[in-house]
């Protein structure tokens, strides 16, 4: 239990605070807020990547090749595009 205590305040302690003599020029600014924006397009992206799109073709999206008589492997697109011609 001491060791919890004494980490909870050392992490309170250096979370405080301090005045700091430096200067974030605008070059420096937008480089950190363009960084945090990839990051936050990052993690949106692998959300959708990982967990949407999944789901969206669980639900219908794609549809599942057919084999024909003859043993060969077709789409349906391809299917329905050959008995149109």
């Amino acid at each position: 239990m001491t060791h919890i205590r004494i980490l909870f305040t050392v992490t309170l302690l250096s979370s405080i605070p301090s005045l700091a003599m430096a200067y974030v020029g605008p070059g420096a600014g937008l480089s950190a807020i363009g960084s945090l924006l990839a990051l936050l397009l990052a993690v949106v992206v692998a959300f959708i990547g990982f967990f949407w799109y999944p789901i969206k073709r669980l639900l219908g999206g794609r549809k599942s090749p057919t084999i024909e008589d003859d043993g060969t492997l077709e789409h349906h697109e391809q299917q329905s595009a050959d008995e149109s011609k």
